[in-house]
């Protein structure tokens, strides 16, 4: 972090927001176009939701609930939120989305079918990653990176999307097994061809959507800082920040090094 960035071909790459006072009205929602938002709503785009989709969204974090606030945003009639943390599903849920708790031993489609009365969704985005730990009680204790895309196979419909705005890598040299450590995943592949699944990869094309996801967060279409749980913070604040991150707490931190808030 720091408190002054270089930011080249500015008069391209940044994003001109409306006047300043609107703006800073909205400014807790406006700092997530920078990243988070940006990163889920590709997730949800790619997934194909649309209106009356049915969708499941595995992670509870930022990028998960920004995903899970544009598949609102874009139509779905259901969205479904899995996690580990309990902190962070009673914050989803906080936040009108149905939850699954992937701690407990009862199957994922098994807690699909008792909110949706069927075992699949129509579509789904993986917003967690090579980083994924197992389903159920004993499998949380272990990293498993596979078992996200391979859960969501089981659970998307035939000819479903996947959105993958979660991280996977080339090189993992902390990885659980030889073959994790250079991106080799355990992946059922067979059962995404039998269902004629379409997955959708790639880095966050954020200039392609940031005008867009700014209008419908001015006009109230969104409400990405309540959902993600925006706190500002100060620079001196960062590593508790940063420690309160990695413990999953369901919070994103916005680094505010001037108190321009303060000033607002």
């Amino acid at each position: 972090q720091a408190e002054y960035v270089l930011v080249p071909y500015a008069d391209f790459n940044l994003l001109k927001l409306p006047e300043r006072d609107k703006a800073m009205e909205k400014s807790r929602d406006l700092t997530c176009l920078s990243d988070i938002l940006p990163t889920g709503y590709p997730g949800a785009v790619t997934a194909g939701v649309g209106p009356g989709s049915t969708v499941c969204v595995a992670g509870a974090g930022p990028v998960g609930l920004a995903a899970a606030a544009s598949a609102r945003l874009l139509g779905a009639a259901c969205v479904i939120v899995g996690d580990l943390n309990p902190a962070r599903l009673a914050h989803a849920k906080s936040q009108g989305f149905e939850v699954v708790d992937l701690s407990k031993d009862t199957p994922l489609h098994e807690q699909i079918v008792d909110i949706l009365g069927e075992p699949e969704v129509d579509c789904a985005v993986d917003a967690v990653g090579f980083e994924a730990r197992g389903h159920g009680h004993e499998g949380a204790k272990h990293e498993a990176p596979a078992t996200v895309l391979n859960s969501l196979m089981q659970v998307t419909r035939v000819a479903g999307n996947i959105g993958i705005p979660g991280l996977y890598v080339t090189e993992d040299p902390g990885a659980v097994d030889a073959a994790a450590k250079i991106g080799a995943l355990s992946i059922r592949f067979g059962l995404g061809w039998a269902k004629s699944h379409s997955f959708h990869t790639g880095q966050t094309p954020t200039m392609k959507y940031n005008r867009q996801l700014m209008q419908a967060i001015m006009w109230d279409r969104i409400n990405i800082a309540e959902v993600v749980g925006v706190q500002v913070i100060n620079l001196d604040q960062a590593p508790e920040g940063y420690g309160e991150f990695d413990a999953g707490v369901p919070k994103k931190f916005v680094i505010d090094p001037h108190k321009m808030w303060g000033a607002a």
